[in-house]
């Protein structure tokens, strides 16, 4: 979607004079550096179940948020309104972090030319509710007509456009037009008693264009598969064995254990198994991951980061070696480098933090079908839900959803009700072997940090983890 005129001048009447004031208050009492985050969002949520609509609202965003940077220190506040008295207040609380005495003045304000990830030919402002009904009746149309064990279907539709200025003490200004858009299927089933339930769910910074009738089909059709495949469904034994995850949403699984271990922030407390590791070995030399904010459309790409920030890719691990963590600008201070387009937040509400953008492991030189011929007795993970990380040490549960039996390398009888349970850097040191056949997951993933949530997408070739404990059948 290109960014077009600033809607904070042209709907607000502020301008580079304003911003400057609201800078200098902040910096009054000292301070490294001040930044300005201004956002004005509006989203819509409509639900329909059984072909009803049974909720359907839209909620509207304004605010500022000021923070002040003196060392590794930061003070924050932020208003709901764009009113310059109110603005300047919030100024003055977050000075009242830096007490250093005189520091360098605001320098002269210059909007940075951004490029343009997420173009939208239909934008959520220019789309009525009665535009959008159609597309959600043929879903739910589609779906409950696929298979007479289809009991209900309950589908989930959001859109939401953000507009977003970042203003700093460097003289930096940022403004991005952000599009988003998230639509999940969810299927109920019955078959001789037994009742089953799954779902499928796309997300994406695209306007109205993206749900062509094929795509709209596919996501029914996928909910439907995904539900009843679970009345075929086995729970295996339990114990250690060969895992191969699954190219695509497996790449939860890395997102969560091992991702969050390579944010900056949890690096510089010293809470990662990863603080020491910069350097040094963390998996075989056929293990690549990046985690990359300029994926055209993506559900975590950005056209700048919540700090006014380029984005681009930030590699993590380069032929086994750990290379690099995820920056915001505190962290990237604290470590003598460049911030790397990390730094995210979830409204003008929070402080910017190292997040995930879109994670995922290179290709590498092994195909699907070698993979799952090497193992003899082991599963196969498809999907997963429910996890929970322990973020520092890498521990992990997590539930799969959809999977098979691999038996003397064969996939055989899917399975259900089974749990992962292991430690992420172990299961990277683990990874006995990559394929060559990566896929971008663009799930509706949603990742929580400290209170905070913030789009994300992630993907993964089939990978072959040597050991993981599998919790089934005792």
């Amino acid at each position: 979607m290109t960014p077009g005129p600033d809607t904070f001048a042209a709907r607000f009447g502020l301008d580079d004079a304003v911003y400057g004031r609201l800078i200098a208050a902040a910096l009054a009492s000292g301070g490294d550096f001040c930044d300005l985050f201004l956002q004005a969002k509006t989203s819509n949520v409509i639900g329909l179940e059984d072909g009803e609509v049974n909720r359907a609202f839209r909620q509207s965003d304004l605010g500022i948020g000021i923070r002040v940077v003196a060392g590794d220190a930061q003070g924050y506040a932020f208003c709901e309104e764009l009113e310059e008295r109110s603005m300047l207040e919030a100024a003055r609380v977050a000075a009242s972090i830096a007490k250093s005495g005189a520091t360098l003045p605001p320098q002269r304000i210059v909007r940075t030319p951004l490029p343009d990830r997420y173009p939208a030919a239909r934008p959520w402002s220019g789309v009525t509710t009665e535009e959008k009904l159609p597309l959600l009746a043929r879903l739910g149309q589609r779906a409950s007509a696929a298979d007479p064990r289809i009991r209900k279907v309950r589908i989930r539709f959001g859109d939401a456009e953000s507009h977003v200025l970042v203003v700093d003490s460097s003289g930096r200004k940022a403004y991005d037009l952000q599009p988003m858009t998230v639509l999940y299927v969810f299927c109920v089933a019955e078959h001789e008693g037994r009742i089953e339930e799954n779902y499928h769910a796309i997300g994406a910074r695209h306007g109205l264009e993206l749900y062509q009738p094929e795509l709209l089909d596919s996501v029914a059709d996928e909910a439907v598969a995904k539900t009843l495949l679970l009345f075929q469904a086995v729970r295996p034994a339990a114990g250690e064995m060969p895992v191969v995850l699954a190219a695509g949403s497996s790449g939860i699984l890395l997102h969560e254990a091992i991702g969050h271990g390579m944010e900056a922030d949890f690096n510089r407390k010293g809470t990662s198994i990863f603080s020491d590791r910069i350097g040094t070995a963390v998996a075989r030399p056929f293990v690549s991951i990046v985690d990359e904010g300029t994926l055209p459309s993506a559900r975590g790409s950005l056209n700048v980061d919540d700090e006014g920030n380029p984005v681009g890719c930030t590699t993590l691990v380069e032929n086994g070696i750990l290379r690099s963590y995820m920056h915001d600008r505190v962290s990237a201070r604290h470590y003598g480098v460049e911030p790397t387009g990390n730094g995210r937040r979830e409204s003008f509400r929070q402080m910017p933090l190292p997040r995930m953008r879109n994670t995922y492991m290179l290709a590498g030189p092994h195909s699907k079908e070698e993979i799952i011929r090497s193992v003899r007795r082991g599963i196969y993970a498809v999907s997963f839900t429910n996890g929970q990380v322990q973020i520092g040490a890498g521990d992990f549960t997590f539930y799969i959803k959809t999977g098979y039996l691999i038996e003397e390398g064969k996939l055989t009888t899917p399975i259900k009700d089974v749990n992962l349970i292991g430690n992420g850097p172990k299961v990277l040191a683990d990874v006995e072997m990559v394929g060559d056949d990566l896929v971008i997951d663009q799930g509706g993933w949603t990742c929580g940090k400290d209170g905070q949530s913030v789009p994300v997408s992630l993907g993964l070739p089939t990978v072959k983890v040597s050991a993981i404990t599998v919790g089934g059948e005792g």
